[in-house]
C-alpha cells in the first residue's frame, strides 16, 4: 500500500480514557520520543481527583495533551488536532476541545452499552454511529480486541493483558508520526526487566500496533514534524518538578550545605519528596513526616542546625504550616517553603491548577510577618528559580516562599543543561568566632544587609537564645519592650524590602518599552501571555509583556515600568489577587482578565481579551 507523507509544523494531540487506561505513561512515552527527535513541545497532564474513580464515569477520565512543533512553543495549544479516545466518557469529556475537521481514534470495545450508559448517553444515542461526528475524521479500531488476539500466547489473564492497551495505541501513533518504537522499549526494559512476561507483552502490544499501522488501511497518510531551531545544547524533556528537584540540588551543590527535606506527601507536591529521595548520593536526607507542622518543624531544625532546610506543600498545607512559619521569620534563618498550588479553598481541585495562593503567600500568618516571595514560570524556570529562592534564602537569614503551581509541576518541555561553571555561587558565611570587642555573641547585630550572623550549634562562646517569643534588638534577649517590638517589626520588614537591592530589575519580555497596553503576568500564565502577545505584536498593535518572579520585594523599577502604559492587564488563573497587590504599591489603576475553572488560560481566549483594548 502507498502512502504520503505530509509534514506539519505545529500537532497537537490528547490522550484520554479511563484512569486505569495508563493514558499519563502513553502521553509522557510519545513526549520523550518528541523530545528526541529535537522537536519543541509542552505538555498538559489532566489527571482525576479521585484515586481510582468509577471506571468509565466522567469524573473517571485522565488526560495527556501534547502539543510538539517546528516552531517555539510556549503552551500545549487550545484546541486537539487529534483525540484518542479510549471509551465513550473520554470522548464525551474532550470532544470541545477538537478542531474541527480533527482526527478521533476511537477504542470501539470502550463505546459499548455499558460505557455509554456510564457517560450518560441517553439510550439509543451511539457517537460512533449516529453521525454525530461527521464533522471529524473518525479512525475507529478495537484496541482491546486486537490487544488480547496479540497477546494470545501470553498465560496472563485477561485483565492483565488489557492493560497494555495503551501501547498499542503509542504503536500506532509511533508509525502515524514516523518515530521509532526503540525510546520507549529501554524504558520498559528499565522498568520491567525483572518481570519477562510483563515485559514482552507490552513490547509486543506496541510493535502490534505499528504493524497495524502499517497495514491497515484505515487511512493513507503519515505525518512529519521536522526538528525546531533550538539553541545549540543538550537538551532533555522535563516536568515542572523535576526541573525544582535538580535546581534544589544544584544550589546545595554550589553552597555546600547538606539539603533536608521535611515533607508531608500531598498533590501535586509530592514528586519532589519522591524524586529527592532518589539522590542520596549528594548527601541528601529527606523526611517523611506525620503531618504538615512536623514536615516544616523538623526543616526549621535542620536549618538551625546549619543544613538547607526545605518543605514541600500546597495551599492546604501552607494553612497548616502557618505558625511554623512564623517562627522562621522570628528566628531569621534560611528556609524554602516550597508551595505547588492547585484549586481551593479546603480540599478544593486537588489535581487542577489555579495560582490560588499569592494573597496567602503574602498576608496568610499571624503578626507582621513579611517573607520574599519567588514564582517560577515554566517547567524548565523551576530550576533557575528555586536556584535564586535558595541564594536569597541563605544570603539574607530570611524564609523564602516558592509559589508554581500542579500546571508547571507537571507539565513538560524541553530543557537545556547548565554548566555547573554558569551557575552563580551562593556564598554562605557562618560565624564560627566572635568578632574583636565582643564579649559574648550579639546574635542580632546586623550588616548592611540587615542580616542577622548565621552562628549554628556547637560552635564554642556562640551559644545564644532561639524561640518565637519577641528577641530584643541586637542582644537577643526576650523583650516584651514596646518601643523594641515595634523596630523589630520594622527591621524585618525592611531587611525583606532590602532584598531588591540584590535581585535583577524587571525586563519586558516582548514587545515595546512604552505603548498602549501592558500585559503583567507572573506564575503558568507565561506561556498564553508570550503567545497572545507575539500575535498582536504581528498585527502592529501597541502591546508589551513583562513577567514577574521577584513578587516579594517587587524589582525597584516595576514601578516606572508600569507608568510607560496607558493601561496594565493582568491575567490570573484566581480571582484576582496579584491586581490588588499592584493597586496597593503602585497606585495603577490596572485591569484583570481571570479564569478560575481548574484549567489553564487559553491564547485564543486572552487574544479576544487583548484586542478589546484596541477596539
Amino acid at each position: 500500500m502507498t502512502r504520503k507523507q505530509e509534514v506539519l509544523l505545529d500537532v497537537v494531540i490528547k490522550f484520554a480514557g479511563d484512569s486505569g487506561d495508563g493514558m499519563q505513561l502513553t502521553g509522557s512515552q510519545f513526549t520523550n520520543s518528541t523530545a528526541l527527535l529535537g522537536i519543541d513541545l509542552a505538555t498538559f497532564p489532566d489527571f482525576p481527583a479521585e484515586i481510582r474513580a468509577p471506571q468509565g464515569t466522567l469524573p473517571g477520565v485522565s488526560g495527556y495533551q501534547l502539543r510538539f512543533s517546528s516552531n517555539p512553543v510556549f503552551t500545549p495549544g487550545d484546541l486537539c488536532d487529534v483525540l484518542v479516545a479510549m471509551n465513550a466518557a473520554a470522548l464525551k469529556t474532550n470532544l470541545k476541545q477538537l478542531k474541527k475537521g480533527g482526527k478521533i481514534i476511537a477504542n470501539t470495545d470502550g463505546f459499548d452499552a455499558k460505557n455509554l450508559r456510564l457517560a450518560n448517553y441517553a439510550e439509543g444515542d451511539h457517537p460512533l454511529e449516529n453521525n454525530s461526528l461527521d464533522n471529524y475524521e473518525l479512525i475507529k479500531i478495537d484496541v482491546t480486541k486486537m490487544t488480547r488476539e496479540a497477546l494470545k500466547e501470553f498465560t496472563m489473564g485477561m485483565k492483565e493483558k488489557d492493560r497494555a492497551k495503551n501501547m498499542f495505541v503509542l504503536g500506532f501513533l509511533y508509525f502515524m508520526y514516523n518515530r521509532s518504537l526503540e525510546s520507549t522499549i529501554s524504558f520498559l526494559n528499565e522498568k520491567f526487566g525483572k518481570k519477562d512476561e510483563i515485559l514482552n507483552s507490552n513490547i509486543k502490544a506496541l510493535r502490534a500496533g505499528y504493524n497495524y499501522g502499517d497495514t491497515t488501511e484505515t487511512f493513507t497518510t503519515t505525518y512529519k514534524v521536522e526538528r525546531a531551531k533550538m539553541e545549540p545544547g543538550e537538551y532533555r524533556s522535563i516536568m515542572g518538578n523535576q526541573s525544582l528537584t535538580f535546581g534544589l540540588i544544584a544550589a546545595a551543590q554550589k553552597s555546600g550545605l547538606q539539603l533536608f527535606l521535611g515533607s508531608y506527601p500531598i498533590t501535586p507536591a509530592s514528586d519532589i519528596l519522591h524524586d529527592l529521595a532518589k539522590y542520596k548520593n549528594f548527601g541528601i536526607k529527606t523526611f517523611q513526616a506525620e503531618d504538615e507542622i512536623a514536615a516544616i518543624t523538623s526543616a526549621i531544625g535542620a536549618a538551625y542546625g546549619g543544613s538547607l532546610g526545605v518543605t514541600t506543600t500546597s495551599g492546604p498545607g501552607m494553612a497548616l504550616k502557618a505558625e511554623a512559619m512564623g517562627l522562621a521569620v522570628m528566628l531569621e534563618i534560611p528556609l524554602i517553603v516550597i508551595n505547588i498550588q492547585r484549586g481551593g479553598p479546603s480540599t478544593g481541585l486537588p489535581t487542577k491548577t489555579e495560582q490560588s495562593d499569592l494573597l496567602q503567600a503574602y498576608y496568610g500568618r499571624n503578626g507582621e510577618c513579611p517573607m520574599p516571595i519567588i514564582s517560577a514560570s515554566t517547567p524548565a524556570d523551576c530550576f533557575t528559580a528555586i536556584y535564586e529562592a535558595v541564594r536569597i534564602s541563605v544570603q539574607h537569614m530570611t524564609p523564602v516562599i516558592f509559589l508554581s503551581d500542579g500546571y508547571i509541576a507537571n507539565g513538560a518541555e524541553p530543557w537545556k543543561f547548565p554548566k555547573v561553571a554558569d551557575l552563580p555561587n551562593i556564598d554562605v558565611k557562618f560565624k564560627t568566632t566572635l568578632d574583636e570587642g565582643e564579649e559574648k555573641i550579639m546574635p542580632y547585630k546586623r550588616d548592611e544587609k540587615l542580616v542577622r550572623p548565621w552562628a549554628i550549634p556547637g560552635a564554642a562562646g556562640l551559644e545564644h537564645r532561639i524561640g518565637g517569643l519577641e528577641k530584643e534588638d541586637i542582644t537577643g534577649n526576650i523583650s516584651y519592650d514596646p518601643d523594641n517590638h515595634q523596630l523589630m517589626v520594622k527591621i524585618r520588614q525592611a531587611k525583606v524590602d532590602k532584598i531588591a537591592d540584590y535581585i535583577p530589575l524587571q525586563k519586558i519580555d516582548n514587545g515595546p518599552e512604552k505603548g498602549k497596553l501592558l500585559v503583567l503576568g507572573w506564575g503558568s500564565t507565561y506561556g498564553t501571555i508570550k503567545s497572545a502577545v507575539d500575535e498582536l505584536l504581528t498585527e502592529g498593535k501597541s502591546v508589551a509583556h513583562a513577567h514577574l518572579r521577584y513578587m516579594r520585594p517587587f524589582p525597584k523599577n516595576l514601578g516606572d515600568i508600569l507608568k510607560n502604559y496607558e493601561t496594565v492587564l493582568i491575567p490570573e488563573i484566581n480571582n484576582g489577587q496579584l491586581i490588588r497587590i499592584i493597586r496597593d504599591v503602585y497606585f495603577v489603576d490596572a485591569k484583570g482578565y481571570n479564569k478560575i475553572m481548574g484549567i489553564p488560560i487559553t491564547k485564543t481566549e486572552l487574544v479576544e481579551e487583548l484586542k478589546s483594548y484596541f477596539k
